[in-house]
């Protein structure tokens, strides 16, 4: 997009505004004083004139020249009701060279030649690019197949021919189209100099006011009616019409009470345009603002003039409104451009990460899948990152696709290579099924689930399986472990009968953390909240039916102390950890909860871990950045904050370990 002066839009604006005074309020007005029964007729006939008008949707691009004269370069193009927005081009580079040709075929046939210029464009420079590309291969097969070069004779494509000759038939539609549309314009121009004529000639009737009144608002709708003229022309043009406009005023000597009135009623209508000008500063998308300002311009122009006192404070707020709309569009688009750049430098470093992790020579299961995982995070970084600038976009994107394709296709030969391998590991996977089979009945609670533990973990260690059998196969065994650890929570929730003082006990401690009061020294208060906690651990289990409500209220209870303790967010964290572990003792499936949750915060160390070398190396890639200082701050605030989380989750895997809960 090209800049532009916020203040383009507006320049000589206000010379001009002064001069349409052929407003349609100011006839009605006129015509209302002199016969106030044509007024129905006359409205009648200004809404028809509008409907005709509305029918013709018309897209401008140019900077708008208040001066009425419309002396700004303007592009008009008729577009579908209701349709304002702009298709994407068509991508024609995976089109084959006989595709080429007949797209190119259908489109100067059915397509008007102001629509196609660029498909135009990009057809042929992708058509003699495939051309040189098969000529070229057709050169050096024959010299490798020992030809020599001056005995080469340079092939010629019989569809180089139908081309030249499409291409020969474009610039003829063009050609004709160009001066239908000028000849268009310049009858247009003549009709509309012509209606200038009539003007001139109202002045010197000698007939009935209202007679000529009736003509003058004929004339005027006939001229709004008629089409767009040279571009040239419009200058001159326009200042020729409104200034027999006001000639024929002055003719008609229009009273001074009336013109007053029309001058008010002017001044009324511009006022509501600065106001709507003005509310458009609120509008949220720079975009739309812009465009809806063009429509007041245009608006504004179409009314008469105003007080002389008011002119130039009128115009003065309407100029204000619109500078500030167009510097919000200018800096709109900078801003976008700031922004692509980013993220193209952002996209290109995820490029280069997936690329060095195709440079690597991986040899066995676990590291791929390792990999594999680390691109994919790549993958979803990728999504979460904006376009970059539109010439790019496309070609560093087909750069990471190709990356990411090579990666995942080195990875399926992998482990097409390695079948037998994993065929071994389904039969191990296999007997630890039956194991976990002969064991699922068993009543013998803590032999059995040491045993079963045992399987898991060897499960664990054993490589993949192939795919078609690796659900069916982990649902067999998952399925005996659930079977057998059920069971044995029931047999244990049968035990809550005999708890009943436990959960007296339990409930004195939670009625002495709800009364607890801190006072000022915070670290005795933090030993005596450790002693509660000591004193509820040391509790035995309460009645079944009871057992998440009273621990749900102590865990508020005692959450409610610590957040009141002045002390740091992660020792927070782990003494809220500390508690929950205490509250799993009583879990009879505590033991399978914690090992999953151990594993969790394993996986979540390596997903922090790997996200903080991925970070690290993209501060030297950000390093090259024109806004680099804020960037590599943003980055290194949160590897901070991920070497926190880290420290907090070791800390919680930690206590894990020495709770026994997880054996």
């Amino acid at each position: 997009m090209m800049e532009r002066n916020p203040d383009d839009s507006v320049h000589d604006e206000q010379s001009g505004a002064n001069g349409n005074a052929a407003g349609t309020e100011k006839t009605t007005h006129v015509e209302e004083a002199i016969e106030k029964e044509d007024t129905k007729r006359e409205n009648g006939k200004e809404e028809g004139g509008k409907e005709s008008v509305s029918k013709k949707v018309r897209r401008r691009s140019r900077k708008v020249d208040a001066a009425g004269s419309e002396n700004e370069d303007v592009k008009e193009e008729t577009l579908p009701d209701g349709d304002d927005s702009i298709l994407p081009p068509v991508d024609y580079s995976g089109y084959t060279k006989n595709e080429l040709v007949e797209t190119l075929a259908l489109i100067i046939d059915n397509r008007p030649p102001a629509e196609i210029r660029n498909d135009i464009d990009r057809i042929k420079a992708l058509f003699y690019k495939k051309l040189k590309t098969e000529s070229d291969e057709r050169k050096n097969k024959f010299l490798t197949e020992g030809g020599k070069i001056e005995e080469y004779r340079a092939w010629v494509d019989p569809s180089e021919a139908r081309v030249k000759h499409l291409l020969e038939k474009y610039k003829e539609r063009k050609s004709d189209y160009n001066r239908v549309q000028d000849a268009e314009k310049f009858e247009n121009l003549k009709k509309k100099y012509d209606i200038i004529d009539k003007i001139k000639e109202l002045v010197n009737r000698e007939e009935s006011i209202n007679k000529t009144f009736h003509e003058f608002r004929s004339l005027q709708n006939e001229w709004h009616s008629i089409g767009i003229v040279p571009q040239n022309s419009l200058k001159d043009l326009w200042e020729n019409y409104h200034h027999h406009v006001e000639i024929f005023y002055d003719y008609i000597k229009i009273n001074k009470e009336l013109r007053d009135l029309d001058l008010k009623k002017n001044l009324e209508s511009k006022i509501i345009l600065c106001e709507k000008a003005e509310e458009l500063l609120l509008e949220p998308n720079p975009v739309n603002a812009f465009r809806t300002l063009q429509d007041y311009h245009n608006h504004w122009r179409e009314i008469g003039p105003v007080p002389q006192e008011s002119k130039n404070e009128i115009w003065e707020r309407f100029k204000e409104a619109t500078s500030q709309i167009n510097k919000r569009h200018h800096e709109y688009f900078e801003k976008q451009k700031d922004e692509q750049r980013k993220n193209l430098e952002a996209k290109i470093a995820i490029c280069e990460e997936v690329e060095a992790v195709n440079a690597l020579e991986i040899k066995n299961f676990r590291d791929f899948d390792e990999k594999a995982e680390k691109v994919v995070a790549l993958q979803k970084m990728w999504r979460r990152i904006g376009f970059a600038p539109k010439k790019q976009n496309n070609k560093v994107y087909q750069r990471f696709r190709d990356a990411c394709d090579n990666f995942f296709e080195k990875k399926r030969g992998f482990y097409a290579d390695n079948k037998e391998l994993q065929q071994n590991n389904l039969q191990m996977k296999i007997e630890l099924c039956i194991q976990a089979e002969a064991l699922q009945n068993s009543t013998d609670w803590k032999t059995s689930s040491d045993a079963l533990i045992k399987l898991q973990k060897e499960w664990k260690e054993i490589g993949p399986v192939p795919r078609k059998q690796s659900e069916k196969c982990w649902k067999r065994f998952r399925k005996a472990c659930d079977h057998f650890f059920n069971r044995k929570a029931e047999y244990f929730a049968e035990l809550d009968t005999s708890y009943e003082d436990n959960l007296k006990a339990k409930q004195a401690v939670i009625e002495e953390l709800e009364k607890f009061e801190p006072g000022a020294d915070v670290q005795a208060a933090f030993d005596r909240l450790k002693e509660l906690q000591k004193k509820w651990t040391e509790i035995g289990f309460v009645p079944f039916n009871m057992k998440d409500e009273i621990t749900t209220r102590y865990r508020n209870a005692l959450n409610k102390e610590f957040d009141m303790l002045k002390i740091g967010d992660d020792d927070k964290s782990i003494l809220k950890y500390k508690t929950k572990l205490d509250n799993l003792k009583t879990n009879p499936k505590a033991s399978r909860k914690l090992r999953n949750e151990r594993d969790k915060f394993v996986t979540k160390i390596k997903q922090l871990e790997g996200d903080i070398v991925l970070w690290e190396n993209n501060i030297g890639f950000f390093a090259k950045s024109p806004n680099a200082d804020t960037m590599i701050h943003e980055v290194e605030e949160k590897i901070e904050h991920a070497k926190k989380m880290i420290k907090t989750l070791e800390e919680k895997i930690k206590m894990i370990d020495q709770s026994g809960l997880d054996e």
